[in-house]
């Protein structure tokens, strides 16, 4: 008989942005099946989730994938969802705002992050007492001069791969010291799930290098590019039949409903969506092709295509929700076509 290691994976209560939260439970051959993963429970007085008093919050497993990291083998990661001891949804559960589950909305995340020096609280490729060179050099580079923490950055690509995350691909970003992944998901929950997992397997693996990861949407004012998670998104009826009008009447949706959507997207959010640095004003909306300036860019392939496809929502911070970002795409999207 072996014994497995299940690491048990939530959202804290913390506002305005959730961090991530583990712990253990030992367990006698685990399946590997969700339906085999029971429900635990934790102090909610630790994580702004509970009263001392009443301290008991329920860690509900929604997924589990293999850990490819778990030292001795026999590790799985549990993706959970917090609940109240009565087993109703806490209120600081994202998952649980998903009031249309649909498959038939494919999802492809672009999430930016930085990685932080922790002796400097500097991006790193920063220099101790001032700025790396203007941004240009430093997108999609190669070079010790240009790329920095590429080892922390493929070895979180295996990671992920290894865990089973539909990863598409990575890239340095415009700011030194700023990366990139994709993910590509269907339905908004699965969506969510395979996001944070990533996002909790970046932030594991940067502690064995003593960096840390930041989220925030301007992690350094002035001249550079903020983070963001832009949103690809696509229906059945976006990929067929397409057309134009459809795609016009999404985007005019969209701009009907502001501030629903950037309720959602990310805290922090104004740092960012300024009207510069390839954003959209956070007050303003406006759609276009191949526009990177514009709150939705309609991809050239989606128009390579004969207006069939998908389209990219850019507003969403890097440290949004991907449960609530994906929820209120399918929301708006499925009134524009009512």
């Amino acid at each position: 008989m072996s014994k497995h290691k299940l690491e048990y994976i939530w959202l804290d209560g913390y506002k305005p942005t959730q961090s991530l939260r583990s712990k253990t439970m030992i367990e006698d051959d685990f399946s590997g099946e969700l339906k085999d993963a029971k429900q635990w429970s934790f102090d909610g007085s630790s994580t702004e989730q509970a009263s001392g008093d009443d301290s008991d919050c329920l860690l509900q497993p929604v997924a589990v994938y293999p850990d490819p990291d778990r030292f001795g083998g026999n590790g799985w990661l549990v993706m959970c969802e917090v609940l109240n001891a009565d087993e109703t949804p806490h209120e600081s559960n994202g998952r649980a705002t998903i009031e249309d589950e649909d498959n038939d909305f494919w999802f492809g995340l672009e999430q930016e992050y930085t990685l932080i020096d922790t002796d400097t609280n500097l991006p790193l490729g920063f220099p101790k007492n001032g700025y790396p060179g203007p941004q240009g050099p430093y997108y999609t580079s190669v070079g010790a001069r240009n790329a920095y923490g590429r080892d922390i950055v493929d070895e979180h690509l295996h990671l992920c791969l290894e865990a089973g995350l539909n990863v598409e691909g990575i890239n340095a970003e415009v700011m030194a010291g700023q990366w990139e992944f994709q993910i590509f998901t269907k339905g908004a929950a699965e969506c969510g799930d395979q996001i944070w997992m990533a996002r909790y397997l970046l932030e594991r693996t940067c502690e064995q290098y003593g960096v840390a990861v930041d989220w925030h949407p301007k992690p350094i004012k002035g001249d550079w590019n903020g983070s963001g998670m832009h949103a690809n998104f696509s229906c059945e009826a976006m990929r067929d039949p397409g057309g134009e009008e459809i795609h016009t009447k999404i985007c005019e949706e969209f701009g009907k409903n502001i501030q629903e959507h950037i309720a959602v997207y990310g805290a922090d959010n104004d740092q960012r969506l300024t009207g510069l640095h390839e954003t959209q004003s956070i007050d303003k909306f406006s759609w276009g092709v191949s526009d990177r300036g514009a709150s939705i860019r309609v991809p050239v392939a989606t128009i390579q295509g004969g207006w069939k496809g998908r389209l990219e929502d850019r507003r969403p911070a890097s440290n949004g929700d991907p449960y609530k970002i994906a929820a209120v795409i399918i929301k708006t999207t499925k009134k524009a076509l009512a």
